[in-house]
């Protein structure tokens, strides 16, 4: 299993009046922590669309432990859990600057022919890569 780590920092434009982070943001949080872990495997989503292979959300879940602050840099680890046919299961567990658990999620993203709008299996280099850092091979 490899853990990818991307930091994020809490802007004022994403806070409420309690100074607290808008729960919404987290998905966009996740984004950029998905992207990043593949990009890290020397895999981009534009490289992706540009074959002709877009990766919408099939589902999203969150739960939450703590707030996160304005101007508090966050940590989200994320990994690929498992590679399950047309299917790619992601998980995220946030923490604070001072390493404290904000909250725990997991997303599941389709592989799609942009074409054809249909599910399809990865690439097979890509499939590859991913079975090989996953913690459950489907």
């Amino acid at each position: 299993m490899k853990v990818f780590e991307t930091k994020v920092r809490v802007r004022y434009a994403e806070t409420d009046r309690m100074g607290y982070c808008y729960y919404g943001n987290f998905a966009a949080y996740f984004e950029v922590a998905r992207v990043e872990a593949l990009r890290e495997l020397g895999v981009t989503y534009r490289q992706l669309e540009d074959d002709g292979v877009i990766l919408p959300v099939l589902d999203y879940q969150i739960r939450y432990f703590k707030p996160a602050l304005y101007d508090e840099v966050l940590t989200i680890k994320t990994i690929i859990e498992k590679v399950d046919g047309a299917r790619v299961h992601f998980s995220y567990i946030t923490f604070n600057d001072k390493g404290e658990e904000l909250n725990k999620a997991t997303t599941t993203l389709v592989f799609v022919d942009a074409k054809k709008n249909r599910p399809m299996n990865p690439p097979k280099q890509l499939g590859d890569l991913l079975h090989s850092v996953t913690n459950i091979q489907g």
